[in-house]
């Protein structure tokens, strides 16, 4: 397997092959206290220095992922810190693919075709004449009430949408029927006090915090292709981000 390098950096590899390693951790691929290829047979298959490599695994033990053992090798760790409640901040796969192994559904609140707003055409680059898909979701993890997420979409990207799509995984109709590749995103993440859509659909009193994720997703020719908000119970998610540009 080769990873692409783009802009010709180190960091780009390294964080590449990490988040490939990571998920063939949380796909079982790679099982819990089970022993992960060494960093000659990784820098083979990925087709880099074992520097990278070894830059790769430090981040997934940073992570607590994986762990080293002199003389014996790196195996996958048993209790990971990364889980369905504290998730990498520059993960965005989306939630399917973060919750396997978990019952996902979504519940639609709404989902209407109209012309974007001031806000949303300059949050998405588009002019005020292309339309854009406004969708509320309630996600809903084994159960309970997981998250609320406000999207906009324009429609001449995300064509085909339905609400037997929305229902399922957005993210894996976009990347496997529209060959739809993100190439990064924007995210803020803020404390927020729970406005009324968040106590009727997360359960949550008046007084207690939410955690707001507001993102753009872009496509690698650089155009937004989404604008979200997504609302979280102050007891259900937080989000974690590793520093590997050491300076010292």
């Amino acid at each position: 397997m080769c990873i692409e390098e783009r802009g010709g950096t180190s960091m780009v590899k390294y964080e590449a092959i990490a988040k490939e390693i990571r998920s063939r951790i949380t796909d079982g691929i790679y099982k819990v206290e089970s022993l992960i290829p060494d960093q000659v047979t990784l820098s083979e298959e990925f087709k880099v220095s074992r520097m990278t490599i070894k830059k790769a695994l430090d981040i997934l033990a940073m992570e607590g992922l994986i762990y080293r053992q002199r003389g014996s090798g790196t195996f996958v760790m048993k209790n990971s810190p990364l889980n369905e409640k504290n998730a990498a901040v520059n993960e965005y796969d989306g939630l399917t693919k973060q919750m396997q192994g978990h019952k996902l559904e979504s519940k639609i609140i709404k989902f209407t075709v109209e012309f974007p707003s001031e806000e949303m055409m300059e949050h998405l680059m588009i002019e005020k004449s292309m339309p854009v898909y406004n969708l509320i979701r309630l996600r809903i993890l084994d159960g309970k009430p997981y998250v609320l997420e406000h999207t906009y979409m324009p429609t001449d990207l995300a064509t085909g949408l339905t609400e037997e799509i929305i229902e399922g995984s957005i993210y894996k109709y976009l990347h496997d029927e529209l060959n739809i590749k993100f190439s990064g995103a924007y995210r803020k993440i803020r404390a927020d006090k729970a406005s009324k859509y968040d106590q009727e659909y997360l359960i949550c009193d008046v007084h207690d915090p939410i955690l707001e994720v507001e993102q753009i997703v872009y496509l690698k020719d650089g155009r937004p292709f989404e604008h979200s908000r997504s609302r979280h119970r102050y007891d259900t998610r937080s989000f974690t981000f590793i520093d590997m540009n050491q300076k010292f």
